[in-house]
């Protein structure tokens, strides 16, 4: 698999266009409002209607009422709730409450009317298993930038790919991982300025330099934390910190939500058996082989429940069948161990033997071309 990145941040180059589109065709946003529930009569199994959605217009309780011609697309759950974003001289807040008007709150309310709308408190019971944290770094000036050139080897600055990838520094405490896509990131961002996205896991740790948890640092702490992992003499690291860069750090305690484990079920159906006028959207709504994570799982989801509640003869597009592909079960198998060779495996003196004479079966077959092909022996 591989990762393709939109030319600027994913709001411009994607959100912002739709927007634009859609409100050029008389859709309507409401702002300032929150959906709070979605009623249901789920008497008949076979006739499941949303009949009321609750919402919360500037602090007041609203309902609309719903028909059966009415389509009602929801999305449950969200890994971005609660974020909180801190500045230079202020750490972010690390808020867990899940309050009315939130997508946790709304889909536990829905799961409570039927089996079938799914187990929200699967993915959102702990958040100190599904937070992490990441920052933003904009460099002022061109002091950090060496630094930056001798591990990617590339200008950040050519408009092209910088890290080609994420950083991951493995002997972080945090487990810090940095990126710098291509330059520049907004349209309006000053061309000499350069913006890197840190990120840790591990927030409740303290760092290697700076001796505290990421989610007690300012913004320029967890600067002072990168840029001694990228190998900026300590005794520059601070000055650095406060006046070649701005970092604003962002808290998400649901952020890695969609990871926890599941069981089927756990997440209800894009169209649930006997919808009729409602599908749920998103990474918490269970559609066939796809993997979350990724905008095309979102996006599926939004076809299929299209394409299923409007009867539209069209087929939504395919998921890679890797799972049925030998070769990519090879390569994966490979790529977990590193690169290393199943032959290169600690073994006894009769799995040795045992693993000789298997080979020595395949010798000069289309098994033995395809496990070399693959790195496998």
């Amino acid at each position: 698999t591989a990762l393709r990145f939109t030319k600027y941040n994913q709001y411009e180059s994607m959100i912002l266009p739709m927007v634009k589109y859609l409100e050029s065709h008389n859709v309507q946003f409401h702002y300032g409002v929150q959906v709070a529930n979605v009623e249901f009569d789920c008497s008949d199994p076979k006739h499941k209607l949303a009949k009321r959605i609750d919402v919360i217009r500037d602090g007041k309780k609203e309902a609309i009422d719903l028909t059966e011609n009415d389509l009602v697309f929801i999305t449950n759950g969200g890994c971005v709730e609660n974020s909180s974003m801190g500045s230079q001289n202020e750490p972010a807040a690390y808020n867990t409450e899940l309050k009315e008007g939130g997508g946790w709150d709304m889909w536990r309310k829905i799961a409570a009317q039927d089996p079938s709308f799914g187990h929200p408190d699967k993915f959102c019971h702990d958040p100190e298993q599904t937070n992490w944290m990441s920052a933003t770094v904009e460099t002022l000036d061109q002091k950090i930038i060496p630094y930056i050139k001798n591990i990617c080897k590339r200008d950040p600055f050519t408009g092209h790919v910088v890290t080609g990838g994420i950083v991951t520094v493995k002997d972080s405490s945090w487990l810090m991982s940095w990126t710098i896509n291509r330059q520049p990131q907004f349209r309006t961002q000053p061309k000499d300025h350069c913006l890197v996205w840190v990120y840790s896991l591990f927030t409740d740790k303290p760092g290697d330099y700076i001796k505290k948890p990421m989610r007690e640092c300012t913004g320029k702490e967890i600067c002072m934390e990168w840029l001694y992992h990228i190998g900026v003499p300590e005794d520059q690291i601070e000055d650095l910190a406060a006046n070649s860069a701005n970092t604003v750090p962002v808290m998400m305690p649901y952020i890695d939500a969609f990871f926890m484990p599941r069981a089927y079920g756990d997440r209800p159906n894009v169209v649930p058996e006997g919808s009729v006028n409602f599908a749920f959207l998103g990474q918490f709504a269970e559609t066939p082989r796809d993997t979350i994570f990724t905008t095309e799982y979102s996006m599926r989801t939004g076809m299929e429940a299209v394409y299923t509640l409007l009867n539209v003869d069209r087929g939504v597009p395919e998921v890679w069948g890797s799972v049925y592909d030998v070769r990519d079960l090879l390569n994966a198998t490979v790529k977990l161990r590193d690169g290393k060779k199943a032959t290169d495996m600690d073994m006894g003196f009769m799995e040795k033997m045992a693993v000789k004479k298997a080979l020595g079966k395949i010798e000069g077959t289309d098994i033995e071309k395809l496990l070399k092909e693959y790195g496998v022996i």
